[in-house]
């Protein structure tokens, strides 16, 4: 078995996430107000007690940026781990739905799908990975009867320490990395390589987020504070949820 050379990897992983870091500031810098303002719970943010538009919005903001970093960055991880396991075992991007890489490791077949962390979907989202499983070991069945097919979720950070979950496994952390690279240690390995020109890009982040949030926090004063100062709850509840915002919707 071929190991994973430490160059090849690194070779990958700076470019890329340069990327990482080009899409989330690019997220960034095309944001709207009024997205953000659509997409995150007032209430919740009246239930904090936070009173002035400043941290109004700077929660807002870094609410709406965490999921996006995390959906990009889920993304950076599941190329990584096709990477690897193709340098390793051949291991190729799978065509099957909801199928994220599959390769052929002691004769037998690997369907696995990618997940960052180890707690990332509810009950219906788990069933439907489940049933992606199903139709998958279907489609290969077909094709021979010869080959062994086991699914795996493979969660790219985290511990479960019950990985049989019997109709699949689920591997997580370092289980996840050796099982498709062959090395325990390379979880670990990745981590360095992953900090390069991190405190260039977050510096040029951090002036642009500023920018954002003096643009963003005048422009919800102007919009959502009375002339005494206070938040308009009302009407940013309206903005949000108002049923007069889609006169076409039909129950």
């Amino acid at each position: 078995m071929p190991k994973m050379n430490r160059n090849i990897l690194i070779r990958f992983i700076e470019p890329n996430i340069e990327l990482f870091h080009k899409k989330r500031l690019e997220s960034l810098l095309h944001l709207r107000l009024n997205k953000v303002l659509e997409r995150k719970n007032p209430y919740l943010f009246k239930a904090k007690n936070i009173n002035t538009a400043e941290m109004l919005v700077r929660s807002l903001l870094n609410a709406y940026l965490s999921s996006q970093e995390e959906g990009i960055f889920g993304g950076f991880l599941e190329q990584l781990a096709i990477f690897v396991c193709h340098k390793v075992y051949s291991g190729s991007k799978s065509i099957s739905e909801g199928i994220d890489l599959e390769f052929v490791k002691n004769k037998t077949k690997y369907i696995v799908s990618i997940k960052s962390g180890p707690n990332w979907g509810n009950s219906q989202q788990i069933r439907r990975m489940c049933d992606n499983f199903k139709r998958a070991k279907k489609i290969l069945g077909s094709n021979t009867s010869s080959i062994h097919v086991v699914a795996v979720n493979g969660c790219c950070y985290g511990i479960d320490d019950k990985p049989d979950k019997g109709e699949h496994l689920k591997l997580c952390g370092q289980r996840f990395w050796e099982f498709i690279s062959g090395d325990r240690n390379l979880y670990t390995e990745i981590i360095e390589p992953l900090g390069f020109k991190a405190k260039e890009k977050n510096l040029q982040f951090s002036t642009e987020y500023d920018k954002v949030i003096n643009k963003f926090t005048l422009a919800f004063a102007k919009e959502y504070c009375l002339s005494s100062g206070a938040i308009n709850w009302n009407k940013l509840v309206e903005f949000n949820s108002s049923s007069k915002k889609n006169t076409k919707l039909r129950y």
